[in-house]
């Protein structure tokens, strides 16, 4: 039993003092909607018109509901069931609920004046008027709570469904899809769409700590395979990012058009596919060069260092590590020892070496695919 109901239980207003109350129901209505323009600021306007008429009704049926608990006629349920709508109507009219709590209160106090006004006369005992005030404030805490708990209901299914338009976002960036698909997500999610986004892989449970970190238009998804999430960061400073990402496990991608976000998150699941110790992808671009085209760039080794494969494996090793280092040093010889560990005059005699296996060795072609083909260390 609620608390309206047991106080209602307790008082039996007589049919004479339920007429007289009922034939001022309408006045006090119209007094109760008047005071709450009047006192509560954000209905100043919500009340005129089509909407002012709307809530009157509601406010003379909420007290009808609340004349016949006091008469001992009904429970209330209805006025609790429309009482919640209400709170929910109040989010989709973007008001707060301290607003329609207000709202209750002048109603609450307007109502009991007019009320007690017309019991009083009729000669309602003064130990029944008490009871009567105990009901009036009792009714109007249930309809507050339910009202409280659909403004409550309404904003957090609001809230997941938000959460579902940016997810289903976050989808259509990372799918690549069409400017006109993005364009409707945007639209869906109440997005504002950045100059650019960032991707960042990291474990799925780290995504949601380090989303509260960043900016709070970031995207997030943290149930994609293989246990993984990422973030799309609008806008990043990609030092700051870096910090702020220092103790996470993260693979940070380029910053790249929003509407090619999908870029950013190739280039950082590729980084992570390469190596577990890259961070972020802007410091290994030569080894995502290399890596992008993995039977294209054993093809390119096969061929450039095919003469190599006519040694034996340990002295074809070695020749390789010394072209490599040749190569990037651009034939210094003693920054090439140094690089190897080894004697300038090792260096003279293995590249002698290399220049028989590799008469062209100074053509610009041949420099070109040999760089290309050393340019990661064979594992």
């Amino acid at each position: 039993m609620s608390h309206a109901t047991r106080r209602a239980s307790e008082l039996a207003l007589d049919e004479t003092t339920v007429t007289a109350l009922r034939a001022a129901l309408k006045a006090t209505a119209d007094e109760v909607v008047q005071a709450i323009i009047d006192e509560v600021p954000p209905y100043a306007n919500a009340l005129s018109g089509r909407m002012g008429a709307t809530i009157r009704r509601s406010v003379r049926t909420a007290l009808g509901h609340y004349l016949d608990l006091a008469s001992g006629n009904a429970t209330g349920g209805d006025a609790g069931d429309a009482a919640y709508e209400l709170g929910r109507g109040e989010v989709r009219d973007g008001r707060s609920m301290d607003a329609l709590l207000s709202a209750y209160r002048v109603g609450a106090r307007v109502a009991w004046r007019c009320l007690a006004a017309g019991a009083v006369p009729v000669g309602l005992p003064a130990a029944e008027v008490a009871k009567f005030a105990e009901l009036t404030f009792a009714y109007i805490d249930e309809l507050s709570a339910a009202s409280a708990a659909g403004h409550a209901d309404e904003l957090a299914a609001r809230g997941r469904a938000h959460e579902r338009h940016l997810e289903h976002l976050a989808r259509d960036l990372l799918a690549d899809a069409s400017p006109d698909v993005l364009v409707a997500s945007v639209q869906r999610a109440g997005w504002k769409p950045p100059v650019s986004l960032t991707a960042v892989l990291l474990p799925a449970a780290q995504a949601r700590p380090a989303y509260r970190a960043l900016d709070p238009s970031t995207l997030v998804l943290d149930d994609l395979p293989d246990a993984t999430g990422v973030l799309l960061v609008p806008d990043a400073d990609r030092p700051h990012l870096l910090r702020q990402l220092t103790d996470r496990t993260a693979v940070v991608g380029p910053a790249r058009p929003w509407t090619r976000a999908s870029a950013s998150y190739a280039r950082a699941a590729r980084a992570r596919s390469l190596s577990a110790d890259i961070r972020d992808t802007e410091d290994h671009l030569p080894e995502l060069v290399l890596s992008a085209d993995a039977d294209a760039f054993a093809d390119l080794r096969a061929r450039a260092l095919a003469p190599l494969r006519t040694l034996p494996v340990a002295t074809a090793r070695r020749l390789e590590e010394t072209l490599r280092e040749w190569l990037l040093h651009q034939g210094r010889r003693d920054e090439v020892a140094a690089a190897l560990f080894v004697h300038p005059q090792t260096v003279r005699y293995r590249m002698s070496q290399l220049r028989e296996l590799f008469p062209d060795l100074a053509s610009p072609q041949r420099v070109l695919e040999l760089t290309l083909a050393v340019g990661l260390r064979a594992g």
